[in-house]
């Protein structure tokens, strides 16, 4: 489809036609792939996070090749260096004349789609070797200033804090990452169906649904939703009562939360929220739209303090309290 020609119906129906293909290969998890698809039409990265051999890696190797993209994939381990994944410069020999000069070797961050799985595995020295390139598509060696191919994304897998071995990423660093999406258990029926064909011999081949230069022509149209400001002003008040310390912080914040969520938690769920209401062929954002963004935006930009560690209250428990806390728009 011609670029130009892309309308909120085309996105719809290409989200009802993604779903479907991903739904040959991934059971259940409904919510989580509706998060990621809203994530990916806004141009947002993902950290997905849950136990091992919940299909984080396998949802998105799936999504790659439905939207015609380049993948690379990086295993994070205790030993990997921020140049394994930026590239690195070597010294080249030209036989003929034996003049040296350095050459930039690219790393697998040049793709449009990069998977950090097991971010958590590595130290925040090579965390951090994404953080220009999630900020400015780009990635600077030895001052020389390399862009990165569009549309770019970064979807990291995270296994759980409490494990063995891990490192949690600095904040500034998951503040770049527009959703945290849970992927739990499947349900003992998910299961079974996906025993029975993991250990068939029938493989799935998955089809192109849409193309790169489509999907940064949606990515346009979903920033040109209307935003009602009624819905802008519930945002931000709702994003300022997490920051304890301020005048617009509710009391239970006050209590359990040590650092609240910033400017980019308002941007990211205004932006979820435009892909929210596109995905589903309209034209302005509603509150259910809001409401749909609101904990995977806010789950990794919440710190909480020793109190809600004793009291056993999660963050997860903070937003659904926060959410209820403002239940409505104002006027």
């Amino acid at each position: 489809m011609l670029a130009g020609t892309i309308d909120v119906a085309y996105v719809r129906d290409i989200r009802v036609a993604i779903i479907a293909e991903l739904k040959r290969v991934i059971v259940g998890h409904d919510q989580p792939i509706d998060q990621l698809l809203t994530a990916v039409f806004a141009g947002g990265h993902c950290l997905i996070t849950g136990v091992p051999g919940a299909a984080k890696t396998l949802l998105v190797t799936s999504l790659a090749p439905i939207l015609k993209l380049d993948f690379k994939r990086i295993q994070f381990t205790p030993d990997l260096m921020p140049a394994d994944i930026t590239g690195t410069e070597i010294l080249e020999e030209d036989r003929t004349t034996g003049h040296r000069q350095l050459k930039f070797v690219k790393g697998p961050i040049f793709s449009n789609m990069v998977m950090a799985d097991e971010i958590n595995r590595t130290p925040p020295k090579t965390q951090a070797a994404l953080l220009e390139a999630m900020q400015e598509k780009q990635v600077t060696i030895s001052g020389q200033t390399h862009p990165l191919p569009k549309p770019f994304y970064v979807f990291a897998t995270q296994i759980p804090f409490d494990q063995e071995g891990t490192y949690p990423l600095p904040e500034a660093q998951q503040d770049r990452f527009m959703f945290n999406i849970l992927m739990p258990y499947n349900s003992e029926d998910e299961e079974v169906q996906i025993v029975r064909a993991a250990t068939g011999i029938q493989r799935v081949e998955l089809k192109p649904i849409i193309s790169g230069d489509d999907l940064v022509a949606a990515q346009t149209l979903i920033r040109e939703i209307t935003v009602p400001k009624a819905i802008s002003n519930y945002i931000v008040d709702l994003v300022a009562a997490t920051r304890t310390g301020e005048a617009s912080a509710i009391d239970f914040a006050k209590d359990y939360i040590a650092w609240g969520a910033g400017l980019r938690a308002s941007q990211n769920i205004v932006l979820a929220a435009k892909s929210t209401a596109a995905l589903a062929g309209r034209t302005a954002v509603a509150l259910e739209d809001v409401r749909a963004v609101i904990a995977p935006v806010l789950r990794h930009r919440i710190g909480l303090n020793f109190r809600a560690e004793v009291d056993k209250v999660t963050v997860d428990d903070l937003i659904s309290r926060l959410t209820q806390a403002f239940p409505a728009l104002k006027g």
